[in-house]
């Protein structure tokens, strides 16, 4: 048997009397795609700020590629290789799609946000700064502005800044939200594309995104994982379809 990347034992945490994440057991191998789904008020968002650092248990283990890093911060995780994108993710709203992948590949070297001039002609961040952006399929909007860059391709250059830390651990914190039918199919397709070479961990409420991209689904109800499975078991799993996917299974 093969040792999980993430494994994830007892993980609770409480805001007063709210249990927003309790006894959470979570395994993750290394290049797969796990799903997190569940209704709103689930703990989902709890749950991944724990992971990546964000909020710390109460109770608890995280183990990352054989370490605890449980009581790691999130800086520190990052270095591990952890990348969360969407809810944490600065975008310099004045700076090109490229300058802002730029930066990103310059944080990940170790360099300060304060030195962000020499990413204008500095080939050593440029140059894989226009890969990560061709990853995503921005490489022609590499010069224009983040501000006039539509939502779907916000999310786009998102990914392309996270993806420029070179994760081993991708968390993607509900991708396709606010985003109209076709901006999400195209995210779907990206996301279909980097899960070849990216492990990842995906909260999103499309279920369409979400029986198309995970190897196995984990059902998040009242803060305890009720369920996991693949993507069939899931979706055939009673319990699963009276808590939450309804008429959607």
């Amino acid at each position: 048997m093969t040792s999980a990347l993430l494994r994830v034992e007892g993980l609770s945490k409480a805001f007063g009397a709210l249990k927003a994440t309790e006894g959470v057991d979570l395994e993750v191998q290394d290049g797969e795609t796990l799903a997190i789904i569940g209704p709103n008020g689930a703990g989902k968002t709890t749950l991944i700020s724990q992971l990546a650092g964000n909020l710390r248990p109460d109770a608890g283990s995280i183990r990352f590629a054989g370490e605890d890093v449980t009581a790691l911060p999130a800086p520190r995780r990052a270095r591990r290789g952890f990348a969360r994108s969407f809810q944490i993710t600065s975008v310099f709203a004045e700076f090109t799609a490229l300058q802002n992948v730029a930066l990103a590949v310059q944080a990940h070297a170790g360099h300060s946000f304060r030195f962000w001039r020499p990413v204008h002609d500095d080939p050593a961040l440029t140059g894989p700064a226009r890969e990560f952006l061709g990853q995503v399929g921005l490489q022609s909007r590499a010069q224009v502005v983040a501000a006039n860059l539509s939502h779907g391709e916000h999310r786009q250059l998102e990914v392309a800044m996270a993806l420029a830390t070179r994760p081993r651990l991708l968390l993607l914190d509900e991708p396709m939200a606010g985003m109209g039918v076709d901006e999400s199919q195209r995210m779907i397709e990206l996301l279909a594309t980097l899960k070849r070479r990216q492990t990842m961990i995906l909260v999103e409420h499309d279920m369409d995104a979400v029986f198309k991209l995970a190897d196995r689904i984990a059902v998040l109800v009242y803060g305890r994982i009720i369920a996991t499975g693949l993507p069939e078991e899931i979706r055939a799993n009673a319990e699963v379809r009276r808590a939450y996917l309804g008429e959607e299974a």
